[in-house]
Protein backbone atom coordinates (compact mmCIF):
# COMPACT_ATOMS: atom_id res chain seq x y z
CA UNK A 1 0.00 0.00 0.00
CA UNK A 2 1.27 3.20 -0.84
CA UNK A 3 2.45 6.03 1.31
CA UNK A 4 -0.07 9.05 1.33
CA UNK A 5 2.22 11.83 1.88
CA UNK A 6 1.51 15.13 1.20
CA UNK A 7 3.39 16.09 -1.78
CA UNK A 8 1.23 13.03 -3.12
CA UNK A 9 -2.43 14.50 -2.83
CA UNK A 10 -1.02 17.08 -6.14
CA UNK A 11 0.57 14.85 -8.07
CA UNK A 12 -1.84 11.81 -7.59
CA UNK A 13 -5.99 10.76 -7.74
CA UNK A 14 -6.66 9.65 -4.33
CA UNK A 15 -7.53 6.25 -5.92
CA UNK A 16 -3.77 6.12 -6.38
CA UNK A 17 -2.73 6.93 -3.24
CA UNK A 18 -4.57 3.28 -1.64
CA UNK A 19 -5.16 -0.28 -2.17
CA UNK A 20 -7.83 -2.80 -1.90
CA UNK A 21 -8.13 -5.22 1.27
CA UNK A 22 -10.52 -7.95 0.89
CA UNK A 23 -13.33 -8.83 3.53
CA UNK A 24 -15.90 -11.47 3.79
CA UNK A 25 -15.26 -11.18 -0.32
CA UNK A 26 -15.59 -7.59 -1.43
CA UNK A 27 -13.01 -5.27 -2.03
CA UNK A 28 -12.49 -2.46 0.65
CA UNK A 29 -10.39 0.46 -0.46
CA UNK A 30 -7.95 1.73 1.96
CA UNK A 31 -5.49 4.81 1.76
CA UNK A 32 -2.82 4.84 4.74
CA UNK A 33 -0.09 6.35 5.59
CA UNK A 34 3.11 6.63 8.10
CA UNK A 35 4.86 4.30 8.87
CA UNK A 36 3.44 0.57 10.21
CA UNK A 37 3.32 0.58 13.86
CA UNK A 38 0.65 -0.89 16.05
CA UNK A 39 -1.12 2.58 16.77
CA UNK A 40 -3.04 4.19 14.19
CA UNK A 41 -5.49 7.05 14.07
CA UNK A 42 -8.44 5.78 11.64
CA UNK A 43 -10.50 7.48 9.81
CA UNK A 44 -14.21 6.82 9.77
CA UNK A 45 -16.06 9.10 6.84
CA UNK A 46 -19.95 9.58 6.72
CA UNK A 47 -22.89 9.48 4.11
CA UNK A 48 -22.65 9.79 1.07
CA UNK A 49 -19.41 10.58 1.46
CA UNK A 50 -16.03 8.69 0.81
CA UNK A 51 -12.35 8.81 2.78
CA UNK A 52 -11.31 11.33 0.59
CA UNK A 53 -13.37 13.88 2.68
CA UNK A 54 -10.52 13.59 4.86
CA UNK A 55 -8.01 13.90 2.05
CA UNK A 56 -7.33 17.87 3.39
CA UNK A 57 -6.87 16.65 6.81
CA UNK A 58 -4.51 13.87 5.96
CA UNK A 59 -2.39 16.37 4.26
CA UNK A 60 -1.70 18.21 7.46
CA UNK A 61 -0.79 15.53 9.76
CA UNK A 62 2.57 14.82 10.46
CA UNK A 63 4.62 12.51 8.38
CA UNK A 64 5.72 10.31 10.94
CA UNK A 65 1.79 9.38 11.63
CA UNK A 66 0.06 6.47 11.05
CA UNK A 67 -3.25 7.36 9.33
CA UNK A 68 -5.51 4.89 7.74
CA UNK A 69 -9.03 6.11 5.89
CA UNK A 70 -11.06 3.45 5.24
CA UNK A 71 -14.29 3.30 2.40
CA UNK A 72 -16.79 1.66 3.63
CA UNK A 73 -18.57 -0.92 1.62
CA UNK A 74 -20.69 0.98 -0.98
CA UNK A 75 -18.75 4.08 -0.86
CA UNK A 76 -15.73 5.23 -2.81
CA UNK A 77 -13.93 3.22 -4.51
CA UNK A 78 -14.60 -0.09 -2.14
CA UNK A 79 -17.30 -2.46 -3.96
CA UNK A 80 -20.53 -1.66 -4.48
CA UNK A 81 -22.75 -4.94 -4.28
CA UNK A 82 -25.98 -4.13 -5.79
CA UNK A 83 -27.77 -6.90 -3.90
CA UNK A 84 -26.30 -6.22 0.04
CA UNK A 85 -27.85 -4.49 3.13
CA UNK A 86 -25.11 -2.18 3.70
CA UNK A 87 -26.18 -2.17 7.67
CA UNK A 88 -24.25 -0.09 10.39
CA UNK A 89 -23.23 -3.42 12.28
CA UNK A 90 -21.94 -4.83 8.69
CA UNK A 91 -19.46 -1.36 8.38
CA UNK A 92 -18.26 -1.52 11.99
CA UNK A 93 -17.75 -5.05 10.97
CA UNK A 94 -15.52 -3.35 7.96
CA UNK A 95 -13.58 -1.49 9.92
CA UNK A 96 -12.75 -3.70 12.65
CA UNK A 97 -11.62 -6.52 9.99
CA UNK A 98 -9.92 -3.58 8.27
CA UNK A 99 -7.88 -2.96 11.32
CA UNK A 100 -6.93 -6.37 12.04
CA UNK A 101 -5.88 -7.02 8.26
CA UNK A 102 -3.15 -4.17 9.09
CA UNK A 103 -2.10 -5.10 12.34
CA UNK A 104 -3.86 -1.94 13.95
CA UNK A 105 -3.76 -3.18 17.94
CA UNK A 106 -3.99 0.60 19.37
CA UNK A 107 -6.49 3.31 17.67
CA UNK A 108 -7.26 6.88 17.90
CA UNK A 109 -11.17 6.39 15.81
CA UNK A 110 -11.86 10.02 13.69
CA UNK A 111 -15.36 9.67 12.78
CA UNK A 112 -17.68 11.81 10.63
CA UNK A 113 -21.45 11.96 9.91
CA UNK A 114 -22.96 8.15 9.57
CA UNK A 115 -19.11 7.16 10.57
CA UNK A 116 -20.15 8.79 14.22
CA UNK A 117 -22.60 5.37 14.53
CA UNK A 118 -19.98 2.85 13.23
CA UNK A 119 -17.66 4.06 15.99
CA UNK A 120 -20.17 4.32 18.40
CA UNK A 121 -21.45 0.48 17.51
CA UNK A 122 -17.14 -0.10 17.69
CA UNK A 123 -17.41 1.49 21.48
CA UNK A 124 -20.41 -0.75 22.18
CA UNK A 125 -18.00 -4.06 21.00
CA UNK A 126 -15.19 -2.36 23.49
CA UNK A 127 -17.43 -2.21 26.10
CA UNK A 128 -19.15 -5.81 25.78
CA UNK A 129 -15.48 -7.04 26.05
CA UNK A 130 -15.27 -8.19 22.30
CA UNK A 131 -13.51 -5.70 19.93
CA UNK A 132 -10.30 -6.66 19.36
CA UNK A 133 -8.42 -3.66 19.35
CA UNK A 134 -7.80 -1.07 22.20
CA UNK A 135 -9.23 2.43 21.33
CA UNK A 136 -7.42 5.14 22.97
CA UNK A 137 -9.73 7.52 21.62
CA UNK A 138 -12.68 9.04 19.58
CA UNK A 139 -13.16 12.12 17.83
CA UNK A 140 -16.43 12.43 16.25
CA UNK A 141 -17.41 15.66 14.05
CA UNK A 142 -20.73 16.70 12.88
CA UNK A 143 -23.38 13.74 12.49
CA UNK A 144 -26.56 12.80 14.23
CA UNK A 145 -25.59 11.11 17.25
CA UNK A 146 -29.12 11.37 18.66
CA UNK A 147 -31.63 10.82 15.39
CA UNK A 148 -34.81 12.29 16.98
CA UNK A 149 -32.88 15.95 16.59
CA UNK A 150 -31.75 15.27 12.76
CA UNK A 151 -33.18 18.08 10.55
CA UNK A 152 -33.08 15.95 7.85
CA UNK A 153 -32.45 17.28 4.59
CA UNK A 154 -35.61 17.17 1.48
CA UNK A 155 -33.26 15.17 -0.65
CA UNK A 156 -32.96 12.96 2.52
CA UNK A 157 -36.68 12.97 3.02
CA UNK A 158 -37.40 12.09 -0.12
CA UNK A 159 -35.22 8.82 -0.39
CA UNK A 160 -36.68 7.42 3.14
CA UNK A 161 -40.37 7.80 1.39
CA UNK A 162 -39.04 5.67 -1.87
CA UNK A 163 -39.27 2.17 -1.77
CA UNK A 164 -36.07 0.44 -0.75
CA UNK A 165 -34.54 -1.13 -3.62
CA UNK A 166 -31.71 -0.84 -6.32
CA UNK A 167 -32.21 1.84 -9.42
CA UNK A 168 -31.99 0.13 -12.71
CA UNK A 169 -30.35 3.47 -13.48
CA UNK A 170 -28.11 5.89 -11.47
CA UNK A 171 -29.59 9.20 -10.07
CA UNK A 172 -28.74 12.38 -12.49
CA UNK A 173 -25.85 13.98 -11.21
CA UNK A 174 -28.28 16.93 -11.32
CA UNK A 175 -30.26 15.55 -8.19
CA UNK A 176 -27.05 14.73 -6.42
CA UNK A 177 -25.50 18.16 -6.60
CA UNK A 178 -28.63 19.47 -5.66
CA UNK A 179 -28.84 17.09 -2.55
CA UNK A 180 -25.39 17.26 -1.27
CA UNK A 181 -25.69 21.01 -1.68
CA UNK A 182 -28.60 21.10 1.11
CA UNK A 183 -26.03 19.46 3.56
CA UNK A 184 -24.13 22.53 3.54
CA UNK A 185 -24.54 25.53 5.57
CA UNK A 186 -27.16 27.54 3.85
CA UNK A 187 -25.89 30.84 2.72
CA UNK A 188 -22.16 29.75 2.62
CA UNK A 189 -20.03 28.64 -0.27
CA UNK A 190 -18.90 25.06 -0.17
CA UNK A 191 -15.56 24.74 -0.57
CA UNK A 192 -14.13 24.76 -4.35
CA UNK A 193 -15.01 21.72 -6.00
CA UNK A 194 -16.26 19.69 -2.78
CA UNK A 195 -19.56 19.11 -4.21
CA UNK A 196 -17.70 17.71 -7.60
CA UNK A 197 -15.70 15.55 -5.66
CA UNK A 198 -18.79 13.86 -3.60
CA UNK A 199 -20.80 13.19 -6.65
CA UNK A 200 -18.41 11.89 -8.05
CA UNK A 201 -17.21 9.07 -5.71
CA UNK A 202 -20.90 8.58 -4.98
CA UNK A 203 -21.24 7.42 -8.73
CA UNK A 204 -18.02 5.94 -8.72
CA UNK A 205 -18.26 2.17 -9.89
CA UNK A 206 -22.46 2.59 -9.86
CA UNK A 207 -22.73 4.17 -6.29
CA UNK A 208 -26.10 6.18 -7.83
CA UNK A 209 -27.98 3.07 -8.27
CA UNK A 210 -27.66 1.65 -4.48
CA UNK A 211 -28.26 5.41 -2.53
CA UNK A 212 -32.07 4.22 -1.65
CA UNK A 213 -30.74 1.12 -0.03
CA UNK A 214 -27.83 2.97 2.17
CA UNK A 215 -29.88 5.49 3.27
CA UNK A 216 -32.11 3.23 5.00
CA UNK A 217 -29.09 3.42 7.99
CA UNK A 218 -31.51 6.48 9.10
CA UNK A 219 -33.96 4.06 10.12
CA UNK A 220 -31.54 1.73 11.39
CA UNK A 221 -30.04 4.60 13.86
CA UNK A 222 -33.71 5.08 15.10
CA UNK A 223 -34.39 1.23 15.63
CA UNK A 224 -30.66 0.91 17.64
CA UNK A 225 -30.14 4.33 19.38
CA UNK A 226 -30.74 2.80 22.85
CA UNK A 227 -27.15 0.64 22.22
CA UNK A 228 -24.96 3.26 20.34
CA UNK A 229 -25.98 5.84 23.02
CA UNK A 230 -24.79 3.84 25.51
CA UNK A 231 -21.70 3.07 23.40
CA UNK A 232 -20.54 6.49 23.46
CA UNK A 233 -21.92 7.40 26.65
CA UNK A 234 -19.83 4.49 28.68
CA UNK A 235 -16.52 4.73 26.91
CA UNK A 236 -13.91 5.70 29.00
CA UNK A 237 -11.44 6.78 27.54
CA UNK A 238 -11.19 10.28 26.07
CA UNK A 239 -14.14 11.47 23.75
CA UNK A 240 -13.85 14.61 21.76
CA UNK A 241 -16.38 16.28 19.61
CA UNK A 242 -15.86 18.47 16.61
CA UNK A 243 -18.79 20.31 16.08
CA UNK A 244 -19.63 22.86 13.31
CA UNK A 245 -22.26 25.29 14.65
CA UNK A 246 -24.01 26.19 11.09
CA UNK A 247 -25.01 22.59 10.17
CA UNK A 248 -28.15 22.18 8.91
CA UNK A 249 -28.83 18.63 9.95
CA UNK A 250 -26.77 17.48 12.40
CA UNK A 251 -27.43 20.68 14.92
CA UNK A 252 -25.49 21.68 18.16
CA UNK A 253 -28.11 20.34 20.30
CA UNK A 254 -26.73 17.05 19.87
CA UNK A 255 -23.50 17.94 20.97
CA UNK A 256 -24.66 19.87 23.73
CA UNK A 257 -27.12 16.66 24.62
CA UNK A 258 -23.98 14.08 24.82
CA UNK A 259 -22.07 16.54 27.04
CA UNK A 260 -24.83 16.40 29.72
CA UNK A 261 -25.12 12.76 29.57
CA UNK A 262 -21.01 12.14 29.45
CA UNK A 263 -19.90 14.98 31.84
CA UNK A 264 -16.52 15.06 31.13
CA UNK A 265 -16.87 14.72 27.14
CA UNK A 266 -14.84 17.35 25.28
CA UNK A 267 -16.94 19.37 22.91
CA UNK A 268 -15.49 22.39 20.58
CA UNK A 269 -17.51 24.37 18.94
CA UNK A 270 -17.01 26.52 15.40
CA UNK A 271 -19.64 28.79 14.69
CA UNK A 272 -18.58 29.12 11.66
CA UNK A 273 -18.59 25.70 10.21
CA UNK A 274 -21.26 23.59 9.06
CA UNK A 275 -21.70 19.94 8.35
CA UNK A 276 -18.09 18.82 6.99
CA UNK A 277 -15.68 19.99 9.14
CA UNK A 278 -12.94 18.10 6.88
CA UNK A 279 -13.52 19.58 4.13
CA UNK A 280 -14.26 23.23 5.12
CA UNK A 281 -11.55 23.64 8.03
CA UNK A 282 -9.29 20.55 7.51
CA UNK A 283 -6.63 22.39 9.40
CA UNK A 284 -8.42 22.65 12.63
CA UNK A 285 -9.26 19.10 12.51
CA UNK A 286 -5.91 18.20 11.61
CA UNK A 287 -4.95 19.67 14.86
CA UNK A 288 -7.45 18.57 17.12
CA UNK A 289 -6.46 14.85 15.86
CA UNK A 290 -2.69 15.49 16.48
CA UNK A 291 -3.38 17.50 19.95
CA UNK A 292 -5.82 14.25 21.40
CA UNK A 293 -3.50 11.36 20.31
CA UNK A 294 -2.51 9.29 23.54
CA UNK A 295 1.31 7.97 21.48
CA UNK A 296 3.70 10.44 20.88
CA UNK A 297 3.71 11.31 16.97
Amino acid sequence: MRDARPTDHRRRTWHDLGAHVTVDGRRIFVVESGPATPEATVIVHGFPGSSHDFAGVLARLPPERRVVLVDLLGFGHSDKPLDVTMSLFAQADVVERVMRHLGVERAQLVAHDMGDTVVAELLARRRDGRLGVDVDGAILTNGSIFIDLACLTRGQRLGLRMPDRTLPTSLPAWFLRRSVRESFAPGAPPPDGAIDDLVTAIRHGGGGRILLRQIRYIEERRVHQERWTAGLVDFDGPLTLLWGEQDPIAVPAMAERLARLRPGTDVVTWPDVGHWPSLEVPERVADAIVARTAWSS
